[in-house]
């Protein structure tokens, strides 16, 4: 694998610990702003909203550019998103930098996506992306319980201090390591011709699948540090160790998703979002238990991240030359979900159906993304078979049509 796309991995993960590190501290946040856990919740939320924007914003704007400048403008609006989170006095100004980070998060992950692919031979594309998408593994893995560890020992605002180095050095990274012609065979001509991509049904239906498929696992994660404690009996001083357990599952899950997409996104898919119906199903039986809690976390960050290449792989392959603006969306997507997923949580819980009523919304919307899932295979299969149809019989004029 070419050397590039470790850089674009670094710079994964310290988007992705932006991300994610948030759940792991949610309640200390939560304590020290003196709001409840539903609005806390709105970090996280308003963090993939703000993502949404950015997909589709900053990638539209900047899809004529050379691509190696604008991943290192992404990161330097990162770092200083997260360096106002970490000196931010209030509820608001630290929802301000949670959203100014946010910005970056899916321009660099829809362009880079295009960026790794470009790099690869075309049986290695999905591949390709899933080494990207490492970046947010080793940042569930190492980064999320290891920042939850500095935020309980040192205060919060100590995690993202360190998040802001991270960034420094990821910049470094994409500057020393991206080349500078990466991705140019696919450069975009224009707008317009990076819109038509969106002319394809089934570029939107993998973008529904994305929002339901990912968005069900993130639901459940939203306030997994809740759950743990309250409903699993786990002490919180557990908590950043069990989320390296559930980084685990979602590294390989990553890996082995990757690999099994550049087989057959479709069946991937299909087979992924059905299993993580069932674990999330099964965590929310036995949450009370810690031994099964514990299987049920590895399973679920397994199968939930075993999703991302296949889904990102689907929207580029149906966006066809016009891949850039499709891949921003598709990330926007991943975040919609993220969204959906903590909001539906935290009206669960509001509600007072209690810590694991998040993990039942989860399943439930994965559940709606399996069912779309199989719509657009079975709507993708018929089509081939109408081309193949029609190029049998333009390479056998005498063929006899029915």
């Amino acid at each position: 694998m070419p050397v590039g796309l470790i850089a674009l991995a670094l710079g994964g993960f310290g988007i992705g610990l932006t991300e994610f590190v948030i759940a792991g501290l949610l309640p200390q946040v939560a304590a020290d702003f003196g709001v409840s856990e539903a609005s806390a919740g709105w970090f996280i939320s308003g963090y993939a909203l703000a993502v949404v924007v950015g997909a589709l914003g900053l990638t539209a704007a900047v899809t004529r550019f050379q691509r190696k400048p604008v991943l290192a403008a992404l990161l330097v609006l990162f770092i200083a998103g997260n360096l106002l989170s970490a000196t931010a006095e209030g509820y608001w100004p630290m929802m301000l930098g949670r959203v100014i980070a946010a910005l970056s998060h899916g321009a660099f992950f829809g362009i880079g996506a295009v960026v790794a692919a470009g790099m690869v031979p075309p049986s290695k594309k999905a591949g390709a992306i899933a080494l990207m998408f490492t970046g947010l593994t080793a940042a569930n893995v190492l980064g999320v319980p290891f920042g939850t560890l500095l935020g309980q020992a040192a205060g919060w605002r100590a995690t993202f201090w360190a998040i802001t180095a991270i960034g420094v050095a990821a910049l470094a990274g994409i500057l020393a390591l991206v080349p500078k012609s990466a991705g140019a065979a696919e450069q975009a001509g224009s707008l317009r011709s990076e819109l038509r991509a969106f002319r394809s049904g089934q570029v939107w239906l993998s973008i529904v699948v994305t929002i339901l498929g990912y968005g069900g696992m993130f639901g459940a994660f939203t306030y997994i540090a809740y759950t743990l404690t309250e409903v699993s009996g786990f002490a919180v001083s557990t908590v950043p160790w069990l989320l390296i357990v559930f980084g685990v599952g979602l590294f390989v899950g990553n890996t082995v998703g990757g690999k099994a997409a550049d087989r057959n996104v479709d069946r991937t898919l299909l087979v992924v979002l059905a299993a993580l119906t069932a674990v999330l199903v099964a965590f929310a039986l036995a949450a009370a238990d810690p031994v099964l809690t514990v299987i049920s976390l590895v399973l679920m960050g397994g199968f939930g991240f075993a999703t991302v290449p296949g889904l990102q792989m689907r929207v580029m392959k149906y966006a066809s030359g016009a891949p850039t603006l499709a891949s921003g969306a598709n990330i926007g997507a991943f975040n919609v979900g993220n969204a959906l997923g903590a909001w539906l949580g935290g009206v669960t819980i509001t509600a007072g159906l209690g810590y694991t009523s998040p993990i039942w919304a989860g399943a439930v919307i994965t559940f709606a993304g399996l069912a779309v899932m199989a719509f657009a295979a079975a709507g993708a299969k018929r089509s081939e078979k109408q081309h193949k149809v029609v190029a049998a019989s333009t390479d056998t004029p005498g063929l006899v049509r029915s």
